[in-house]
């Protein structure tokens, strides 16, 4: 039996200290702060991104560079036999692709790089997901063609709270941005696989998108994701945010689990390099499908 390592980066919102204690690797994002680089999670804490943000610096995504990232999986495969990574979405960045590239090219069955177009929460629940086949004893090409199969098995709905970031990342234009804050719209977005999409764009309170974010879930598990099997139940629920108050967070929490009686309800922030485009005090609801039975039990 192969031994898998697993890895993916920092986009995954999984710590340096999570990843230790969950027996996995993570890299971290390297951000362009005023002409300064910084990695996240080692030198760039969340509360210092948003000050920064916040404060009017230029702030840019950047990627690791792929010698970087073969040089971690050089030290992986001195230990194990395989190694399965999990990077962000390859539609919203090129790190995926290079690594996908350099994989074929220098690593032929050695890694497998995982290009199942998450991000967040729902690329987090990816990496539990290769952990739990790893442990079944799966090795690197099924776990990365099982993740590959139930890629689009998840949904994240994103309201946010200032349209300033989107107008400043080209998404919107400058007029939309100025009507919609003189109107105080908290539009709604969609992560889909590769896409960052509108979804509901006239919305004015945070209280109003909770419930059509949360509306939308339930709408999708009781949809497509019920097609799969018929089940409603095997459902990962998670809330993530932006910035360093949780107080809207908090409180959705408990308003799904009122909706879920009984299932946990994971929360944890907006990776960095989303929030970048998104700005502050953005609040999302994700849903991913667990792994059917049969692979796992």
């Amino acid at each position: 039996m192969s031994k898998v390592a697993i890895l993916t980066d920092s986009n995954s919102g999984i710590t340096q200290m999570e990843a230790k204690e969950l027996g996995i690797r993570v890299i971290p994002m390297p951000f362009n702060i005023d002409g300064q680089e910084y990695l996240e999670d080692i030198n760039l804490t969340q509360a210092d991104f948003y000050k920064m943000l916040e404060g009017g610096a230029k702030v840019s995504t950047s990627q690791p560079s792929i010698g970087y990232v073969n040089s971690i999986w050089d030290e992986l495969l001195t230990e194990y036999d395989q190694v399965v990574y999990i990077p962000m979405s390859s539609g919203l960045s090129k790190s995926c692709e290079s690594a996908t590239i350099s994989a074929k090219r220098d690593y032929e069955g050695k890694v497998f790089v995982v290009d199942n177009q998450r991000i967040s929460v729902t690329q987090r629940q990816s990496v539990l997901d290769a952990m739990q086949l790893a442990e079944k004893g799966y090795n690197g090409q099924e776990i990365h063609d099982k993740l590959i199969e139930v890629k689009f098995d998840s949904d994240i709905f994103i309201m946010v709270d200032t349209l300033d970031y989107l107008k400043k990342g080209g998404r919107i234009t400058p007029a939309a941005a100025a009507l919609g804050g003189m109107l105080k719209l908290k539009p709604i977005l969609l992560i889909k696989g590769e896409k960052l999409d509108k979804f509901r764009m006239r919305n004015r309170s945070v209280d109003n998108a909770k419930e059509i974010m949360l509306n939308a879930c339930i709408e999708k598990i009781n949809g497509y994701l019920k097609d799969k099997d018929g089940r409603t139940d095997n459902i990962h629920l998670e809330v993530s945010y932006s910035g360093v108050d949780t107080t809207e967070a908090k409180k959705f929490v408990e308003m799904i689990k009122e909706k879920f009686p009984g299932q946990e309800v994971v929360c944890e922030p907006l990776s960095l390099s989303v929030s970048c485009h998104i700005g502050p005090g953005a609040l999302a609801m994700a849903i991913s499908k667990a792994l059917p039975d049969e692979w796992v039990k």
